[in-house]
């Protein structure tokens, strides 16, 4: 599909009659997203119908609304004041959650037993319940947000008006300059460097005298610096945040560091404690991963020649304003409409297959998956009735992993995502078959990484708590069945067959 196939969709956003009840504040100085204070919160558990003693007597009546949208701070506030009454609610809740949640560390007792027990994760959520800013995190649900577009006078002015040699540096604290002197003085023989440092009386001296600070600035003001500027310069924190996208939406190419090694929660002191194992290659996975050159240049700073060779490219450089459709409002709307349409947790999935399933299946054995032509990808037989599901089961490309991959490596480097509503459908004899894995033996355990078969003999191994299932989980001892699928140009929440 086109990418002006993807924008012209807006004939798919039917008026919808869900209600919402939604715990949100904007945080005045970021963009994190924080539950409403307590202070309210009488009205809200009266709202929700939940009787005096701290949710120890049952509900009065149904729910008044279909979604509630919090975040970790509030399902913590509402285990407070609910106590038994929120598992009743618990199919409801929708987390907004920055960094993601992975499986092993959302099962509480799985979590508790194997070490990955953080004060963020234990909530026994299906993990598609989290619902994240970028698409790092394949077990949670991509809800993200929307940056300003450009209309096409507007693209016309940015591109008037852009300075060739004017740089501003993503950096508001003073602390996040430290260290970035040699840095700084390369980037000033060839540009003119502007900060929005924070400072109440005195210039930080951190900020070099050459840089041209102009205090913290308001979002208006800062969106005029954003349209003159060629060039954005992140300085490896903070982190996965949306200026970037706003930046490149003005104009700018986003120069960014890249770590060597990946930063994650077992070698950095930001992520841990995070419910994420979750490696993070540079300061902005998604601007380096969906978005890439002409946009977003990521090197690595400590290499001065190639730093000097990115700023002489940048130089020369002609980049118009983009935004990836899935930032957009209707890109948005197009995303969590088909989440509220067709997500249901409320009703769990029996076990796959039955009885009756198996019977309508060819093959000997029997058997609901075939290999594609010369490849050694299986999909979903397209003469096999597919059972309900969203995304739809024509959407399967199942793979077996290499040793020591994760699924969300695995469905990438083939140009694809793991989908994690598809495991309960590969968690069977038939999956290994389509494979063509040998099983001379086959047990159920729970363990993050199964559906898998050992690395060096043929045991093979399903997934006994469905809580379990992970996009995320990597083995050096396993290799992994993977379900993985196509996206959308520009959509990568949703599949070719999803809409």
């Amino acid at each position: 599909m086109e990418m002006d196939g993807a924008l012209s969709r807006t004939d798919r956003l039917p008026a919808d009659s869900h209600k919402f009840h939604m715990w949100k504040e904007e945080h005045p100085s970021s963009h994190e997203w924080c539950a409403t204070r307590l202070c309210v919160f009488w009205k809200t558990t009266k709202f929700l119908g939940v009787p005096p003693g701290r949710g120890s007597c049952p509900l009065r009546g149904p729910l008044p609304f279909d979604l509630i949208y919090t975040d970790y701070h509030g399902l913590q506030q509402m285990k407070q004041h609910m106590g038994l009454s929120l598992r009743k609610h618990k199919c409801h809740i929708r987390v907004i959650d920055t960094f993601g949640t992975e499986p092993a560390y959302n099962h509480e007792e799985y979590a508790t037993l194997h070490g990955y027990r953080t004060n963020w994760g234990y909530w026994n959520l299906n993990c598609r319940q989290y619902m994240t800013m970028f698409p790092h995190t394949p077990d949670n649900s991509f809800m993200g947000f929307v940056a300003e577009e450009m209309n096409e006078t507007e693209r016309l002015s940015i591109q008037r008006e852009k300075v060739n040699n004017m740089v501003v540096v993503y950096g508001k604290e003073a602390n996040m300059w430290k260290g970035k002197d040699k840095f700084l003085t390369i980037l000033h023989r060839y540009m003119d460097i502007h900060g929005t440092v924070y400072y109440e009386t005195q210039r930080p001296p951190e900020v070099p005298a050459f840089v041209r600070n102009h205090g913290l600035l308001p979002q208006h003001e800062l969106q005029q610096l954003l349209r003159k500027a060629k060039l954005f310069v992140g300085f490896g924190f903070p982190y996965e945040g949306p200026a970037p996208l706003e930046a490149i939406a003005n104009g700018c190419i986003f120069l960014q560091p890249k770590f060597h090694p990946p930063r994650s929660s077992l070698n950095n002191e930001f992520f841990r404690g995070k419910p994420m194992s979750r490696e993070v290659s540079s300061q902005h996975p998604y601007a380096e991963q969906y978005i890439g050159r002409p946009h977003v240049i990521t090197v690595d700073y400590n290499n001065s020649e190639e730093v000097e060779a990115v700023i002489r490219e940048v130089l020369k450089a002609k980049v118009e304003p983009f935004l990836p459709y899935e930032y957009t409002c209707e890109g948005m709307l197009e995303r969590v409409n088909a989440y509220i349409q067709h997500q249901d947790f409320c009703h769990l999935d029996g076990p796959f297959p039955s009885a009756n399933d198996s019977k309508l299946w060819p093959g000997n054995p029997p058997s609901p998956f075939v290999l594609l032509p010369n490849s050694t990808v299986v999909v979903w037989a397209p003469n096999v009735t597919a059972p309900a599901c969203w995304p739809p089961l024509s959407a399967l490309r199942l793979l077996l992993a290499r040793e020591a991959f994760s699924c969300v490596k695995t469905c990438q480097d083939s140009g694809l995502v793991c989908e994690p509503a598809f495991f309960n459908f590969i968690n069977n004899m038939e999956a290994f078959n389509g494979l063509d894995v040998q099983c001379e033996a086959l047990e159920a355990e729970k363990n993050h990484v199964f559906p898998a078969v050992a690395a060096e003999r043929r045991e093979c191994f399903l997934q006994k708590e469905p809580l379990l299932f992970s996009c995320a989980g990597v083995s050096t001892k396993h290799r992994r069945l993977c379900p993985c699928r196509d996206y959308l140009p520009g959509q990568v929440a949703l599949c070719r067959d999803c809409l």
